[in-house]
């Protein structure tokens, strides 16, 4: 018990620290401008025309780090800053995104896996805490509830992993287009690369603290068992 609860404050303050890392090095790198001069918006753009993809709108969304790409409604969505910025910042987040919108288009294979997981997971996240706290309280009466909702613990922390091949490969697919493209020089492409790796070690720290409660859930479902 105490081994988990150690496993668990380590997560979390390895997590704050890439947290930390990742908004500093955003920082940092939005202040380099690019020598090329194009937005953020029009990095996107291009990137998506050179991939012979014409059906997906960029567009601007609020806040901060809330880029994201919709296989819903086919929209590349990037924060003001990274859509009206001409930066280093810029141009590796937007084609980050634009990553997704490829692997979207060419039918790649973990992102159809976690796009599948997404309805149950919608819907399972809802009464998932519920039925764990309601697992908990039960745990001497029966280890039913409990069970269940360590199934549902499981499968999004399935969902955790899926996403890092996902992120990994959009990111590698940005940095070869920025650079094959010479959206970047070489400088610069060493700040995106940073960037977008900080940006990486969020989903894997995420995905090591969802498989370390997993197991702490795991050893109170075994040690009802015995």
């Amino acid at each position: 018990m105490i081994g988990a609860y150690l496993i668990g404050i380590i997560v979390m303050v390895v997590s704050l620290y890439v947290q930390w890392r990742l908004k500093s090095k955003f920082n940092e790198y939005s202040q380099v401008g690019l020598s090329i001069g194009l937005s953020g918006k029009e990095i996107a753009e291009k990137m998506l025309r050179d991939n012979g993809i014409h059906d997906v709108r960029v567009v601007s969304v609020e806040g901060m780090l809330t880029d994201h790409y919709n296989p819903q409604d086919k929209t590349v969505n990037l924060s003001s800053d990274v859509f009206y910025g001409r930066s280093v910042s810029a141009a590796a987040v937007s084609a980050h995104e634009c990553g997704h919108a490829v692997q979207h288009a060419t039918a790649y294979s973990w992102l159809k896996f976690r796009s599948q997981m997404v309805p149950f997971l919608t819907v399972s996240s809802r009464y998932m805490q519920w039925v764990i706290l309601a697992g908990i309280l039960m745990i001497n009466t029966s280890i039913i509830p409990l069970a269940i909702g360590v199934a549902l613990f499981a499968a999004t922390t399935l969902f955790s992993f899926i996403t890092l091949p996902v992120e990994y490969d959009a990111s590698n697919r940005a940095l070869a287009w920025i650079q094959n493209n010479r959206v970047v020089n070489e400088r610069e492409y060493g700040m995106a690369s940073d960037a977008l790796k900080w940006a990486a070690r969020t989903y894997l720290v995420a995905a090591l603290g969802s498989l370390a409660t997993l197991l702490y859930y795991v050893s109170l479902l075994m040690g009802r068992r015995d």
